[in-house]
């Protein structure tokens, strides 16, 4: 039986949804994305998963969505107004470094950063679903010990998926 999840933090009438004990047992992940469709698409296929999911409209709302609850993980857009991605990521990892948090954007050249900075996945957008879903199982059942090993340069496994490739009409990427 998949568990219900509440969705809310963001302007133009995003409500919780579900019952919020039942929500009590489910890992918790924080979207933050300034684009609402993207928010509700993601929030959608992971309350679909069993997470209980909040969003968050820009950084400052989040980090201050993070000051007051805990999350098992955050999935984390950089092209944000008013706080930058990478301004937020600073910010809510200062507070729990051991946080796992992936990365979601349509900005190229993000993979070293992301590699330098402790990210735990970097994905870029378009999104390939399946493998988001699967990537936020693995960092959320991930060991401490690797987190921390990626945090500190050491080798750790990195999630990197490009955009998902589509297909044009003769059937070739």
């Amino acid at each position: 039986m998949k568990r219900q999840s509440e969705t809310s933090g963001t302007p133009g009438g995003e409500r919780p949804t579900g019952d919020a004990n039942a929500a009590g047992s489910a890992k918790r992940i924080l979207v933050v994305d300034d684009d609402r469709s993207v928010r509700q698409m993601l929030a959608r296929v992971l309350v679909g998963e069993g997470y209980a999911v909040q969003v968050a409209a820009d950084g400052a709302e989040a980090v201050e969505m993070a000051a007051a609850s805990r999350f098992d993980l955050v999935l984390l857009d950089l092209n944000m107004p008013l706080k930058s991605g990478w301004d937020t990521f600073e910010a809510l990892t200062s507070r729990n470094p051991l946080m796992p948090i992936i990365v979601i954007t349509a900005r190229p050249n993000q993979v070293f950063t992301a590699l330098g900075s402790g990210v735990g996945a970097l994905l870029e957008k378009p999104l390939d679903f399946p493998k988001l879903v699967q990537t936020v199982s693995n960092l959320i059942a991930e060991p401490v010990a690797l987190r921390l090993a990626r945090m500190a340069g050491r080798p750790a496994q990195f999630h990197y998926l490009p955009p998902q490739q589509t297909e044009k009409a003769d059937g070739t990427p």
